[in-house]
């Protein structure tokens, strides 16, 4: 489950905790994703504040069909293009929708640097065997047959150390949560 919603709830049924949790789990983030929408850091520690200030008073309703994270940065989003609205009241649609792209960007950049450290994290629980293969193959760009040349292992041994390292991964990213999905 996700974190953030468990804290969210928590929030919404009077537990103060578990807005600290929130804050503290997604205030840096949020600040630097508003950040990339206003060029401006100081600017963005402001809409973070009015961010969070939206969801203790209006409290929106969370549909657990996407992560917290994406349900927040949603909310920080529409605080960002509101400023921006009001302070470029004489801004075209055109300039809006063009903030509105460049977001869009950076939270998919966001999204695959966060999905590059989880698995990066879980590829340190493998064994010594299957780290070094998915390392091999994947990172540093080599081919199954000079990875086994680099492991000293004959094409059929390369063939199902491959397999089981992926399965491996598999498995503990599927402990973690992590979404396959495709931005």
């Amino acid at each position: 489950m996700d974190n953030g919603a468990s804290s969210y709830r928590r929030f919404l049924n009077g537990d103060d905790k578990g807005l600290g949790e929130i804050v503290r789990d997604y205030a840096d983030g949020l600040t630097l994703y508003l950040n990339g929408i206003v060029n401006n850091i100081s600017l963005a520690e402001e809409l973070m504040e009015e961010t969070f200030f939206r969801l203790i008073t209006k409290k929106p309703k969370f549909h657990p069909k996407h992560t917290f994270k994406t349900f927040l940065y949603t909310i920080g989003r529409n605080v960002a293009i509101d400023h921006l609205r009001r302070k470029r009241s004489d801004a075209s649609y055109d300039d809006i929708e063009n903030y509105i792209q460049d977001e869009y960007d950076l939270e998919k950049l966001y999204i695959i640097e966060q999905r590059k450290i989880t698995v990066h994290r879980t590829l340190k629980k493998l064994n010594t065997d299957y780290r070094q293969v998915l390392w091999l193959l994947y990172f540093d760009g080599l081919t199954n047959a000079e990875a086994a040349a680099v492991m000293k292992k004959n094409a059929r041994q390369m063939k199902n150390l491959v397999y089981r390292a992926k399965s491996a991964l598999k498995s503990e990213l599927d402990k973690e949560g992590f979404v396959y999905e495709e931005l």
